[in-house]
C-alpha cells in the first residue's frame, strides 16, 4: 500500500492486487461493500491520518479507480465541516467506484525523470524491456504495453516502487502529452544514463 498527500484535505492510496490478497480481499469485495473491505478502508484512513497528521472527521468522499492489471487507486477527500453543522458521529462516507478496466496497457506516472531512470536500470537488469515515455503537465508517464503475462505482476510491483498507476487515460496522454521515447524507453534510458 502506498499513500500520497495531494492537497491539505485529499490523499491518494494505491493498492496492488497483492496488497488486497494479503488482506484476504478480492476486487469483487469492493463491489459488494463487504465487512472486510470496510475494515481495510478504515485501516487505510487511520494509517493516512497517522502518516500525514490530520484528523478525519465530517464527511469523506472516496473515488475508487480499479485499474485492469495494476491494482486500485483511491482518491480520498475529507470535506470540511462548518462549525454550525451538527457532528455526524463517525462521519459520512460517500464512495464512488469507477472501473478503468478492459485495457491491457500498464501506465504509471512519475514525479521526476530520475525515478524513471532508476526504474529502467532495474527493469533492464531483470530482462524487462520496451515501453513508451511521455510527459504531460510536468509529470512523466511510462506506458508498458508489451509485457508478457508471465512478467506482468512482477513488472507492476517494480513500477509501483518508483511511481503510481496513472488514472490519466492513454488517449488523453496521446492527445495532449509529448512523446519522449517510443517503444524502447527502458533500453534507451539505460543506454544513455547508466554508468
Amino acid at each position: 500500500m502506498r499513500l500520497e498527500r495531494l492537497t491539505y484535505n485529499k490523499i491518494k492510496i494505491f493498492l496492488t492486487f497483492d496488497d488486497l490478497t494479503d488482506r484476504g480481499l478480492t476486487k469483487e469485495d469492493i463491489w459488494k461493500d463487504s465487512l472486510k473491505w470496510q475494515q481495510l478502508f478504515h485501516d487505510m484512513l487511520e494509517e493516512a491520518s497517522n502518516e500525514f497528521g490530520f484528523e478525519i472527521h465530517g464527511s469523506v468522499a472516496v473515488e475508487v479507480f480499479s485499474l485492469h492489471a495494476q491494482g486500485m487507486v483511491m482518491i480520498v477527500t475529507m470535506e470540511e465541516q462548518d462549525e454550525d453543522e451538527e457532528s455526524l458521529g463517525d462521519g459520512f462516507i460517500e464512495m464512488q467506484v469507477t472501473a478503468v478496466d478492459g485495457n491491457e496497457d500498464v501506465l504509471f506516472e512519475f514525479e521526476n525523470i530520475e525515478d524513471i531512470i532508476q526504474l529502467a536500470i532495474r527493469l533492464f537488469s531483470m530482462n524487462i524491456f520496451g515501453g513508451n515515455l511521455y510527459s504531460l503537465n510536468g509529470r512523466y508517464f511510462l506506458l508498458m504495453n508489451d509485457i508478457s503475462s508471465a512478467d506482468l505482476n512482477k513488472t507492476i510491483s517494480i513500477l509501483a516502487e518508483y511511481g503510481s498507476p496513472s488514472i490519466v487515460s492513454i488517449h488523453r496522454l496521446l492527445e495532449y502529452g509529448k512523446e519522449i521515447i517510443r517503444k524502447k524507453a527502458v533500453e534507451t534510458l539505460v543506454h544513455y544514463f547508466s554508468k
